[in-house]
C-alpha cells in the first residue's frame, strides 16, 4: 500500500523588542544567567503583567505579511503545565481568540507552486532555558517572558522537502520585516513538526507524532525523512501508531520517544485574569499595513519588470534582504539598460566567492563601483574572464582596486595584431596536422590552435582576436 505524508509546522519566533512581553526587563542575549529577571517574569505573587505594545505591532506586521485576517477581539490565556524552566507554572499564550487567522504562504517546491495555509499567528511568552550538565540540570530564566510569536501551518505539506522550502520562505519574509533575527543557534527561531501518514487517497488524518529538538532547517528535513521511514515500517508491520512527542537525535540520525502528546484539555486553558481583552481597530491595522516593507515576492516581481531579470535570477537575488539591497545598488550603478551582465556576475562569480567564504553577498568586502570597473575590463577585452575571476578574489582579500591588481600581476590581454601574429606564426609551424584538419573543415582544430596561442602567451592573448587572425591566415593562405 502507498502512503501519503501529511506535515504541519509550528514555528516559534522571538520578537526583536527592547523589553520582554509583560514586563520592563531588557532583552539581551548572552547576559549572566538569571540577571535579566524581575518579579513579573518570575511570576511572584501580586506582580501584574502589562503587555508590550511594540510586540503587538510586530505581531500584526507578521500576520499581515502572511495575508492573515486580524481579529478585532483578542485575549490572552493561561496555558498550564509544569516544567522547571517555566517559573509561573503556566505560560501566557492565546487559545480560542488568537491575534489572527486564515493566512497563507506560497512556495515553489519540487518543481511546482503550492499554497500552504496558515491556521493562525498568535502571541505568547517564552519559557526559560535548561542547561544540562553531566550530573545536574541548571535553569536560566533570562529568556522567560521574551515575546514569542507562533506561526501554525495547516497540514498542507506533503514531503520533507516542502517543509524545508516552507521554512526557508517563512524565514525570508520575517527577515524582510526585521522583527526577529531568526537565529536558530540563539533559539530565536524554533520549529516543531507534526507528521502523520495515511493511505493514499484517504481523507482522514492519521495519528501524528510531534518532533522537537531540531536546530536547523536541514535538521527538520532530516528528522521528517526518518519519521516517514519509521511510520511506514510500523504501518507495514501492522502495528498501531500512538500520538506522542519525539526528540530528534542529530548525532544518531533518529527520533526518540519523549512523552505522550498533550492535547488542549491537558493544558487547562482559561482567560488570564490579569490581562484585559484587546480591541484591535481598523485604523491601527491600516497604519501598520502602510509601514510594511517591500516583501520578497514583490521585490522579485519588480526586479523582473524594472531590470529585465528572469524569475530564476530575481529569486536568487531576493533570497536575503541585505543581499537584495547590495544587488540592487550594483544593478542601478551599472551603465546601460541591459543589466544581464552585472546580474550574471552577481549570481555567478560573486555568489561563488560568498559560498566559498560561507558568507552572504553583502558581507563580501568589495566596493560596488570597483566591481563594475572590473566587469568593464572584461567587456572591453582588456582582461579575460578567467583573469577577472582571479582579480575578484584578490579584490575581496586585499580590498585593492581592480586596476591596481591587474597592473601588479601584468594581466592585460594582448590585442596587438603584430605581437599576436608572431605567436600565431610559430603555432601554425608547430602544428601542421591541426592546420590541415581545420582546412578540411574541422572546427575543433581551430579551438586547439587558439589554445596553443593562449599557452604560448601565458594566457594573455585575446582569444577572440586570436581566433579571427588564425581563421583569416589559414583561409587566405
Amino acid at each position: 500500500m502507498k502512503y501519503e505524508t501529511v506535515i504541519g509546522l509550528e514555528v516559534h519566533l522571538q520578537l526583536k523588542t527592547k523589553t520582554k512581553a509583560f514586563c520592563g526587563c531588557a532583552i539581551d542575549f548572552g547576559k549572566i544567567p538569571n540577571s535579566g529577571v524581575c518579579p513579573v517574569c518570575l511570576g511572584f505573587p501580586g506582580a501584574l503583567p502589562v503587555y508590550n505594545k511594540e510586540a503587538l505591532s510586530s505581531a500584526i506586521k507578521v500576520a499581515l505579511a502572511f495575508s492573515c485576517q486580524i481579529q478585532e477581539y483578542t485575549k490572552f490565556d493561561r496555558k498550564n503545565y509544569f516544567y522547571p524552566d517555566l517559573p509561573k507554572n503556566y505560560q501566557i499564550s492565546q487559545f480560542d481568540l488568537p491575534l489572527s487567522r486564515n493566512g497563507y504562504l506560497d512556495i515553489f517546491s519540487e518543481n511546482k507552486a503550492k499554497r500552504i495555509g496558515i491556521t493562525r499567528v498568535h502571541l505568547e511568552e517564552d519559557a526559560g532555558k535548561l542547561i544540562h550538565e553531566l550530573n545536574a540540570s541548571l535553569v536560566d530564566f533570562n529568556r522567560a517572558g521574551v515575546p514569542l510569536l507562533e506561526v501554525v501551518s495547516e497540514p498542507d505539506l506533503n514531503s520533507p522537502q516542502e517543509a524545508f522550502d516552507y521554512l526557508t520562505g517563512l524565514k525570508n519574509i520575517i527577515e524582510y520585516l526585521d522583527v526577529s533575527d531568526c537565529d536558530m543557534e540563539k533559539g530565536s527561531l524554533r520549529c516543531d513538526a507534526n507528521i502523520s501518514l495515511r493511505p493514499e487517497g484517504a481523507k482522514e488524518l492519521g495519528v501524528k507524532a510531534e518532533l522537537k529538538n531540531m536546530n536547523s532547517f536541514k535538521g527538520v528535513k532530516d528528522a521528517l525523512v526518518f519519521e516517514v521511514s519509521r511510520q511506514t515500517e510500523l504501518f507495514e508491520a501492522g502495528q498501531t501508531m500512538v500520538q506522542e512527542t519525539r526528540l530528534w537525535d542529530a548525532d544518531k540520525g533518529l527520533t526518540i520517544s519523549m512523552r505522550n502528546k498533550e492535547g488542549a484539555k491537558d493544558y487547562r486553558y482559561f482567560p488570564d485574569p490579569d490581562l484585559t481583552v484587546f480591541i484591535i481597530d481598523q485604523p491601527m491595522v491600516s497604519q501598520i499595513k502602510a509601514q510594511l516593507p517591500e516583501l520578497p515576492r514583490e521585490k522579485m516581481r519588480r526586479f523582473t519588470q524594472d531590470y529585465g531579470l528572469s524569475e530564476y535570477d530575481a529569486k536568487i537575488l531576493v533570497s536575503s534582504k541585505k543581499d537584495a539591497q547590495f544587488a540592487e545598488e550594483c544593478i542601478q550603478r551599472y551603465p546601460g539598460k541591459d543589466k544581464k551582465n552585472i546580474v550574471n556576475w552577481l549570481i555567478g562569480p560573486l555568489l561563488s566567492e560568498a559560498n566559498f567564504r560561507k558568507s552572504n553577498l553583502h558581507e563580501l568586502t568589495i566596493n560596488r563601483d570597483e566591481l563594475i570597473s572590473l566587469i568593464g575590463f572584461v567587456e572591453d577585452q582588456s582582461i579575460s574572464l578567467l583573469s577577472a575571476k582571479l582579480v575578484l578574489t584578490q579584490m575581496i582579500d586585499s580590498q585593492k582596486p581592480a586596476v591596481v591588481i591587474i597592473k601588479e600581476n601584468n594581466m592585460l590581454q594582448i590585442s596587438d595584431t603584430v605581437e599576436l601574429t608572431q605567436i600565431i606564426t610559430a603555432v601554425i609551424q608547430e602544428n601542421e596536422k591541426s592546420v590541415s584538419s581545420f582546412r578540411a573543415g574541422k572546427i575543433n582544430a581551430l579551438m586547439f590552435l587558439v589554445g596553443q596561442v593562449m599557452k604560448k602567451s601565458a594566457g594573455k592573448a585575446n582569444p577572440k582576436v586570436v581566433g579571427e587572425l588564425i581563421k583569416r591566415r589559414l583561409t587566405d593562405a
